[in-house]
């Protein structure tokens, strides 16, 4: 008697007309496969066809008339980081970025807000240094933004961590959460300064303008238009200078999948580079 192989299978019947309420497993002993090559035995796992025609074949009492069904792994999802200068445009594309790949965008700052209206425990502990003035400590927003990393959505959808980490501390204590992506949005410092020093307030819509790229549509907006007390050439250029002190620390952390982009260029062309870079991602993980 020849030897048998023992193979597990998802069932769904294919007679006609017969009732049928769940999928069944059942371990079948297949007698042709011992004569089989290890090729062709390794695809029965994956192909119905061929176990169909083998069975004719051997006619063989135990071939039952059923399709084997194959569950697909699910894709992994993205896991993208950005950073970007202030003005440098970060905020547009990780509109962009979300809207069409739907994925979870976190920012630090968000969640630090969301933690203290909600009461938590770490927003407690980071309102009572704020109340004093004091930077909320590196431990209590590593701690939330980890959270937030680990929730069902985010580990679901795939996230956008926006802005974070920005230093080296932070991102060796995030080491766990490596990107698929990190990109870096690069903008010529003459333009950024341009970008802010430029930027007015409608205080009574809430709606940012800039004299030059996003003018007021009325002379009564205009009017009432407010400028940031930090929206300086002097302030902003030392922000720049604390922001590449920052990423210059953090890069080495994601020197594998750093991803450089032209943010000087309008929004539309800015996006079609992450996007594309983007689509090649899931295509490799497709």
């Amino acid at each position: 008697m020849a030897s048998c192989c023992s193979l597990s299978f998802s069932t769904v019947s294919s007679k006609p007309n017969k009732p049928y309420s769940s999928p069944i497993s059942s371990s079948l002993q297949l007698p042709f496969t011992s004569q089989l090559p290890f090729s062709k035995k390794y695809s029965l796992y994956s192909n119905h066809t061929l176990l169909q025609t083998q069975c004719r074949k051997t006619k063989s009492p135990d071939c039952p008339s059923f399709l084997v069904v194959g569950s697909a792994k699910k894709q992994e999802p993205l896991r993208v980081m950005i950073s970007g200068a202030p003005a440098s445009g970060k905020g547009t594309q990780c509109e962009l970025i979300t809207k069409k790949y739907d994925l979870v965008h976190i920012a630090a700052g968000d969640l630090l807000r969301a933690e203290i209206a909600a009461g938590t425990e770490n927003g407690r502990r980071a309102k009572e240094y704020m109340d004093k003035g004091q930077l909320v400590p590196n431990e209590i927003v590593v701690t939330m933004v980890k959270e937030r990393l680990m929730r069902p959505d985010s580990q679901e959808k795939g996230w956008l961590l926006d802005g974070y980490p920005r230093s080296l501390s932070q991102a060796v204590a995030l080491k766990e959460f490596q990107p698929d992506l990190f990109i870096l949005l690069e903008v010529p410092e003459e333009i950024l300064v341009e970008r802010v020093v430029g930027r007015r307030l409608d205080p009574v819509t809430g709606r940012i303008y800039h004299l030059k790229y996003s003018p007021p549509e009325t002379d009564e907006i205009a009017a009432r238009l407010t400028q940031r007390f930090d929206d300086t050439e002097e302030k902003v250029k030392l922000r720049l200078l604390t922001h590449r002190q920052n990423v210059e620390s953090v890069l080495s952390m994601y020197k594998d999948t750093i991803f450089q982009v032209d943010g000087s260029v309008s929004k539309e062309e800015v996006f079609a580079q992450i996007d594309g870079a983007l689509t090649q991602l899931l295509e490799a993980k497709e």
